[in-house]
């Protein structure tokens, strides 16, 4: 598959449809859970493209809690209501392609935002073997190329395997870091987090760097470090949450992040797909978002991310 990548501050550069365009009346949101900030951007960025183009525009946007029979019951509720087009998601993205080709086969565009789906119209997402790179490079470099360090995984989804990906990479380039454990999941949350970095500093006398899959995980791990008496280890992550803009203002171990841009991936997925129902393919289905390293030397000048 083809794709490509552009950086997350072009989508203003998009330009819009002529008058003549076919009306976009209704659009609907499922996403993983409007409790998470991560989320509310993003469907925020949704509800405003949406708002963009025809103000009067129906939106319905609803967290689907990580259960994914919710997220089917949701998707089929927007097929009823005839909407133009979906934004999802995906609590699965395998177990999801029968949801998305009712909707398809309804007339309705499909589009995946964050993760991917095959069989989705248009997927937005980050460039995340790249984030996991970036991440991991600030550990080799503040390393100056040697250490022990710990690769702490998470949720088997594209997201998470492609960040790690990104960051064995670079530790394999550089054969003075040693990875002492790379296959624990900290299941995308604090408490899972702090779990894996608490059995992590037992098992191991000396830790040097910790790459976290998600910023949650990297809070929770600097939890744990605490709670051990243990210093001198440098911990990033991807994301560039609210919280970790906040940790990295204050006194943590945690020294970087790179960031995703929801609110942005959720506008630029609604206007391809508008574009899509008014008959404007694009080269490719798939958009890769290029990720910024936020650190302590450069978050002050971070817009976070409901940024424009």
């Amino acid at each position: 598959m083809q794709f490509r990548i552009i950086p997350a501050l072009a989508f203003l550069a998009m330009s819009s449809m002529p008058l003549q365009a076919k009306d976009l009346n209704g659009i609907g949101v499922s996403v993983g859970s409007l409790g998470n900030p991560y989320y509310v951007a993003l469907s925020k960025g949704a509800e405003d493209a949406a708002k963009e183009i025809n103000p009067n525009v129906r939106t319905t946007t609803l967290g689907f809690e990580l259960d994914l029979n919710k997220q089917f019951e949701q998707i089929d509720n927007f097929i009823a209501a005839g909407v133009d087009l979906i934004v999802i998601t995906p609590g699965d993205p395998v177990a999801i392609e029968p949801a998305v080709a009712r909707a398809q086969a309804a007339g309705i565009k499909v589009l995946a935002v964050d993760t991917g789906v095959a069989n989705a119209d248009i997927i937005v997402t980050t460039d995340n073997v790249k984030a996991g790179a970036i991440a991991c490079q600030f550990i080799v470099d503040q390393l100056q190329g040697k250490g022990d360090v710990v690769i702490q995984n998470g949720p088997q989804n594209s997201a998470v395997i492609d960040r790690v990906k990104g960051c064995k990479e670079v530790f394999s380039a550089n054969s003075g870091i040693n990875v002492l454990a790379d296959n624990q999941d900290g299941k995308s949350s604090r408490e899972g987090g702090m779990a894996v970095m608490l059995s992590d500093l037992t098992r191991f006398p000396n830790i040097d760097g910790v790459f976290a899959c998600c910023d949650p995980q990297a809070l929770g791990s600097d939890l744990a470090a605490k709670q051990l008496g243990r210093g001198g280890i440098i911990i990033t992550s991807v994301d560039g949450a609210p919280d970790i803009v906040e940790a990295l203002k204050s006194d943590t171990l945690v020294q970087a992040s790179a960031s995703q841009d929801p609110y942005g991936m959720a506008q630029l997925a609604v206007k391809l797909g508008y574009d899509l129902i008014n008959g404007k393919v694009p080269e490719s289905k798939l958009t890769l978002v290029e990720p910024k390293l936020v650190t302590r030397e450069n978050v002050n000048d971070y817009a976070g991310w409901t940024g424009r």
